[in-house]
């Protein structure tokens, strides 16, 4: 397999560490509210990733972090605890909010079809850990105490920008207008390895450590966890393309300054899913989430497939109307599905059958490729073959797409199946809606809507028109 390797800026071939394993790390969410869809666009590939590498025989073990302390709302270790800020909102304990937006999070997941890691591990629960690492980082004269708090030392690596170059002046306090300097840094780029109370006097959350009362930084955590559970060495990093820097980074100089060697060989980043003004940010207030994709009447899974169709290294822009083409598309895959019969797998298929999962493989094996992926799942339905075959690898395939196709085709034709009562009374409040739609009557339109939903009835609004589905 070849994977695109940000530390090296090429596609790389796949060589693990320990042959037949592979030791996978994830940065998870910071639980301070919902993950909006573009965070879980990264979640998605890095889930694709993940079981295709099982799928071609690799023992993945895959770890991930929550982080519930100490990620601030700049990345030059200035501003306010973002859990905090969550607390804040809500009139809640930063707990309290930890946990509700962490089963938020995995309730998301379930419905993207995305596989929890092996381990998952709240930052909460590693402190001991973090105060082990930043002392061993001092010790080794990579850190540095100032003003109550700890930093990591810059200025003693050799090479600190290690995903490419970058514009000083851009990165000078962290990238944020508006940030004022930090004096106890002895350098713009050093960076906090522990707080103490000198500094945030509202923090909730605090723990005994030889420097003061105090909470851990963003960056210890990633690599204090992922040591802790996968060991000194370790194969893929995964993340958003904006964790390159300085999150990643930042690890990379602490975890190898710490270690004394190579930490991790491949790092795989997920480009940004952007809307028509830009980059998907919670910041700017209203943000795109899975609960709000279904109450408009889309299937997660359709989102799903939005994303299989770009490669992720490619920017990927967001609009209603692309959302609608791919819920379209994906209704017509399951209702193909559902039309094959459900018969066994024919052996005399066998050749055929290899050179289309030949297909889906290379399709993967090329920097995880899953545009080419869902095309040698089109082919499989055009495919010269038994429809039992066909539903074989349509399962196969699905082990790694993770679309649900057969669970969905089997549900759809219990549907089609059972009698359909009250069409008649549905297609007229359609059209009733369609018609109030046109004139402009949104509240009649939203009412109708409102009144269908209780019915149990899902509108899907697409160019050709509205279609339902119960």
């Amino acid at each position: 397999m070849l994977i695109y390797n940000s530390l090296t800026r090429s596609k790389d071939e796949l060589v693990p560490n320990e042959a037949g394993k592979i030791k996978m790390y994830t940065c998870g969410p910071t639980v301070y509210h919902f993950a909006h869809i573009g965070n879980l666009r990264s979640y998605i590939m890095e889930d694709v990733l993940e079981k295709y590498l099982r799928y071609a025989g690799y023992d993945v073990k895959r770890v991930m972090n929550i982080t519930d302390v100490g990620h601030l709302s700049s990345d030059a270790d200035t501003g306010e605890d973002k859990m905090l800020k969550g607390a804040k909102r809500e009139h809640k304990t930063v707990m309290e909010i930890a946990k509700f937006y962490t089963d938020a999070f995995f309730a998301d997941c379930a419905d993207l079809n995305i596989k929890t890691p092996d381990v998952v591990e709240p930052a909460t629960n590693c402190i001991p850990e973090f105060i082990t690492m930043v002392q061993g980082l001092i010790e080794k004269g990579y850190a540095y105490v100032a003003g109550g708090n700890v930093y990591f030392d810059t200025s003693k690596l050799d090479k600190y920008y290690v995903f490419g170059e970058h514009d000083e002046e851009d990165l000078a306090v962290g990238v944020r207008e508006g940030v004022e300097a930090d004096e106890n840094k002895r350098n713009k780029t050093d960076f906090v390895l522990w707080f103490t109370k000198s500094k945030f006097e509202d923090q909730e959350l605090k723990w005994e450590s030889p420097w003061g009362l105090g909470y851990p930084g963003w960056h210890i955590e990633c690599s204090a966890i992922s040591l802790k559970h996968l060991g000194e060495y370790m194969d893929i990093h995964c993340g958003g393309i904006d964790n390159a820097f300085p999150h990643h980074t930042n690890e990379i100089a602490q975890s190898e300054s710490y270690l004394g060697h190579k930490w991790c060989n491949y790092w795989f980043h997920v480009r940004h899913l952007n809307d028509a003004s830009g980059k998907m940010s919670k910041s700017k207030g209203e943000f795109l989430t899975v609960s709000l994709l279904k109450e408009k009447g889309y299937d997660p899974l359709a989102y799903r497939l939005f994303c299989l169709q770009s490669h992720y290294r490619k920017v990927l822009l967001f609009s209603w109307e692309n959302l609608s083409n791919a819920q379209t598309a994906y209704d017509k895959l399951v209702a193909r599905v559902a039309a094959l019969k459900d018969e066994p797998e024919n052996p005399a298929d066998g050749e055929t059958a290899d050179q289309l999962r030949r297909s889906f493989r290379d399709a993967l094996d090329n920097d995880l490729n899953t545009s080419l992926a869902v095309t040698a799942l089109y082919d499989v339905l055009k495919a010269k073959v038994s429809d039992g075959t066909k539903r074989a690898l349509i399962g196969d395939f699905d082990r790694v797409l993770s679309l649900g196709l057969l669970e969905a085709a089997s549900k759809k034709q219990q549907e089609t199946a059972a009698p359909q009562e009250g069409d008649a009374e549905i297609d007229a409040l359609v059209a009733a809606r369609t018609e109030a739609k046109k004139a402009r009557n949104f509240a009649e339109a939203d009412r109708i809507r409102d009144q269908l939903k209780e019915m149990g009835i899902v509108l899907v609004d697409t160019k050709e028109g509205t279609t339902w589905h119960r």
